[in-house]
C-alpha cells in the first residue's frame, strides 16, 4: 500500500483505504460497529474485546495489519490481516478477517476493494497465500477469485473456508 493508501473510485466518488494505524482516532468509532454487528462476540456478555483487537491491528510490517476505507472522506469499511483466525485451522495463515462494511456502503464494491488490499499486504509481507472463514460472504470470496477448502465450526457457526493465492 503506498504512503498515502490508494484511491479507487466507486460511482463518481473516491474510495481510500489506508492503515488503521495512521488513524488511531477512529478506533472507537471503529469498536462501536464490531459491538453492533457482532454482539455475541463484542457485546457486554461475549468473550470478545473489540478496541483491544482494534488496537492490535495498528501495526504495517507485521502481523496483525488493519486497514480501514474512506468514501468520500468519511470511514465505511474496516478489514484486517492476522496470523489466526479458525482455531480448527491452527497451521493456516495468514487470514483476512473482521471484515466489515457500513450496511449503508453494501454492494458498492468496497468489500472486494478491502479484499484485494489484503492480498496485497500478505504478498509485501512475503505470504503465497491467504485464508478468510465466513459464514455471511462466500459469495464475495468466489466472486473475488477465492477457492473454497471446507467447512468449519467457529463460534458456534458453520463457516466456509476459502484460500486465495497471492
Amino acid at each position: 500500500m503506498a504512503e498515502h493508501g490508494i484511491r479507487r473510485r466507486i460511482a463518481g466518488s473516491p474510495v481510500r483505504i489506508d492503515y488503521l494505524g495512521k488513524h488511531a482516532e477512529l478506533i472507537p468509532t471503529l469498536t462501536g460497529w464490531f459491538e453492533n454487528e457482532w454482539p455475541a462476540h463484542y457485546g457486554p456478555d461475549g468473550p470478545g474485546n473489540a478496541q483491544q483487537d482494534l488496537d492490535s491491528y495498528a501495526n504495517r510490517d507485521q502481523l496483525p495489519v488493519g486497514v480501514v476505507a474512506f468514501l468520500d472522506e468519511q470511514p465505511c469499511a474496516v478489514a484486517a490481516l492476522k496470523a489466526e483466525s479458525i482455531p480448527t485451522h491452527r497451521k493456516l495463515g495468514p487470514w483476512v478477517a473482521a471484515g466489515f462494511v457500513l450496511a449503508t456502503h453494501r454492494g458498492r464494491g468496497i468489500g472486494a476493494m478491502l479484499l484485494a488490499e489484503m492480498e496485497i499486504v500478505a504478498r509485501r509481507l512475503g505470504y503465497k497465500h491467504v485464508y478468510c472463514g465466513t459464514s455471511t460472504s462466500a459469495s464475495l470470496l468466489v466472486r473475488s477469485g477465492w477457492r473454497f477448502r471446507g467447512l468449519s465450526e467457529h463460534n458456534a457457526e458453520q463457516v466456509r473456508i476459502f484460500e486465495k493465492d497471492v
